[in-house]
C-alpha cells in the first residue's frame, strides 16, 4: 500500500478532549474519529489493527473448540424479563421500542439470547459439551464515557458461552477458556495477569479477570512474580489460578500470603473476564437436557468475554513512547514502513520501487511512504503510527549502497545494504508472523 493512496489523517497536536495516551495517539495516528460521546468511526489504520486482534482471538477460540455464531445487536426484552435482568441492569442498557411498540434493547451482553438458541435445539446430554461464541458490537450507555475506546459506549467484543451437563464438566470448559485467553494475550506480545474476580451482575461463584501489564494502566496489581513466567506450550490453569494476585484495594499488605521478594507490583488494564455461573440462566430460560438416566436437568453454563476494541487502546498503553505507538508485530497494521526521503531523486525512487515490489510479494504487509512532504514529517508520522520495521532510503546513504533499518520497538537503527535489509525482513516471515 502506498501512503499517498491510503487514508491516514495524522495530527501533530494532542487533541484537547483526549485524557490518556492511547486516546491521544489513536486520534493523532488517524485511527479513529469520534462520532458522538463514546462512539467512534474506525478509520483504515485503526480498522487494520482491530482486524488483526480479532483474527488472533478467533483463531484461539477455534483451537479451543468453540464454535462461531453471529447474534444480532438488537434483542427482544422478553428474554431479559424472563431472566430477571431487564430491570436490574439499570440505565446502562439502551431500551428502545420498534414501530409495533415491542420492547427491544441494544445488547450489552448475550447470556439470554444464546441460552434461548441452545434450548431451542439441544435436548440430550449426548450433544454436550457445547461452546458457542461470536464477535459482535455491544452498547452500554456509560454515565461518563471517557478514555477513547478504553471506556466507550459502543465496543467490539468476543463473548462465548459454554454448556455442560455437570459442574465438574463446566469447570473443564472454564479452564479451556482460561488457557485460550492466556495464549491469546501472549500472541499479542502482552503479559497477562489472571486474578480471581467478583462475578457481579452476571452471577455465579467463579470468575477470573485478565489484566495486561502497562505502565500507564488504570489499576494497581499485586501478584506473585511467577505469573509473568508463562510458557504458552505448557499452560496449567490450575497452577496459574493458585498464585496470589489482587487488584487495587483488594490487596491486604499485612496479610499477604507471599513474601515481599516474591510480590510484584505493577500497573494493569483489564481486557478479559470469564465466569462460571451454574444454572442461573438455564433454569429461568428452560435450557434443560435429559441425562443418561432420562432425567431432565438444567445445563451448567459459563460466559467468557474479551474486549477486542478495548485491546487496541490497551496495547498502545503497553507499547508507546514520546514519539508515538510501538506495535507488537502480530497486531501491527503493517509490518514494514518503506520511507523514501527524496521522491524526486531517481536513485531513491528506483531502489524504493524495487524494495516495495519485493516486500509486497512476500508475506509482509508494507506501507510505502511516497508522499511529497518534508523529511521531518515523514519520519515523525512513521514513528507516530508505530509500524515495527522502518526502511529509510536517503540520497546520501544510497550513494554508498546503504539504507537505514529501524526497529521501532527498541528504536535501534543500523545502516546496511538494501540486500541485507531485504534478507533480514524476509526472514522474519519464518518466525514472527
Amino acid at each position: 500500500m502506498k501512503f499517498s493512496s491510503f487514508f491516514i489523517p495524522t495530527l501533530k497536536n494532542i487533541p484537547a478532549e483526549a485524557e490518556i495516551i492511547s486516546h491521544q495517539l489513536m486520534i493523532r495516528a488517524g485511527m479513529i474519529k469520534q462520532a458522538s460521546a463514546g462512539i467512534y468511526s474506525w478509520l483504515p489504520l485503526g480498522l487494520k489493527v482491530l482486524k488483526k486482534i480479532e483474527h488472533i482471538v478467533r483463531d484461539e477460540q477455534n483451537k479451543a473448540g468453540a464454535i462461531e455464531v453471529l447474534m444480532p445487536t438488537i434483542q427482544s426484552a422478553d428474554l431479559w424479563i424472563k431472566s430477571g435482568r431487564y430491570e436490574d441492569y439499570g440505565k446502562e442498557m439502551l431500551r428502545i421500542q420498534d414501530r409495533s411498540g415491542r420492547e427491544m434493547l441494544y445488547g450489552p451482553t448475550n447470556e439470554e439470547l444464546i441460552t434461548d438458541i441452545f434450548q431451542s435445539y439441544i435436548t440430550s446430554y449426548k450433544d454436550l459439551p457445547k461452546n458457542l461464541y461470536h464477535i459482535q458490537w455491544k452498547f452500554r450507555d456509560e454515565v461518563r464515557p471517557r478514555f477513547g475506546v478504553m471506556r466507550g459506549r459502543e465496543f467490539l467484543m468476543k463473548d462465548n458461552y459454554s454448556f455442560d451437563l455437570t459442574e465438574e464438566d463446566s469447570k473443564i470448559s472454564y479452564n479451556k477458556m482460561f488457557t485460550a485467553y492466556i495464549k491469546t494475550f501472549l500472541r499479542m506480545g502482552l503479559t497477562p495477569i489472571s486474578l480471581r474476580a467478583e462475578t457481579g451482575s452476571i452471577g455465579g461463584n467463579l470468575s477470573h479477570e485478565f489484566q495486561i501489564l502497562a505502565k500507564t494502566g488504570e489499576s494497581t496489581l499485586y501478584y506473585d512474580k511467577d505469573l509473568e513466567k508463562i510458557d504458552p506450550e505448557t499452560i496449567n490453569p490450575d497452577k496459574l489460578q493458585s498464585y496470589y494476585a489482587a487488584v487495587d484495594g483488594l490487596h491486604d499488605e499485612k496479610n499477604c500470603p507471599i513474601s515481599k521478594e516474591q510480590l510484584k507490583i505493577s500497573k494493569g488494564i483489564e481486557v478479559g473476564h470469564i465466569f462460571y455461573f451454574g444454572t442461573k440462566y438455564s433454569e429461568k430460560l428452560s435450557a434443560f437436557v435429559q441425562n443418561n438416566k432420562g432425567k431432565k436437568t438444567a445445563v451448567h453454563m459459563g460466559s467468557y468475554g474479551i474486549g477486542i476494541s478495548r485491546l487496541v487502546g490497551a496495547i498502545i498503553e503497553a507499547f508507546h513512547d514520546d514519539k508515538g505507538i510501538k506495535w507488537p508485530i502480530s497486531v501491527a497494521p503493517f509490518h514494514v514502513s518503506l520511507i523514501n526521503l527524496m521522491i524526486d531523486d531517481k536513485a531513491c525512487a528506483k531502489m524504493s520501487n524495487i524494495m516495495y515490489e519485493k516486500i509486497s510479494n512476500s508475506k509482509l504487509d508494507v506501507l510505502y511512504d511516497d508522499r511529497d512532504c518534508s523529511i521531518g514529517k515523514k519520519l515523525s508520522d512513521n514513528d507516530l503510527i508505530g509500524i515495527p520495521y522502518q526502511v529509510i532510503i536517503g540520497k546520501r546513504d544510497l550513494k554508498d549502497n546503504i539504507v537505514q533499518l529501524k526497529n521501532r520497538l527498541n528504536n535501534e537503527t543500523k545502516k546496511i545494504s538494501p540486500e541485507e535489509a531485504l534478507n533480514f525482513l524476509l526472514e522474519q516471515t519464518l518466525t514472527d508472523f
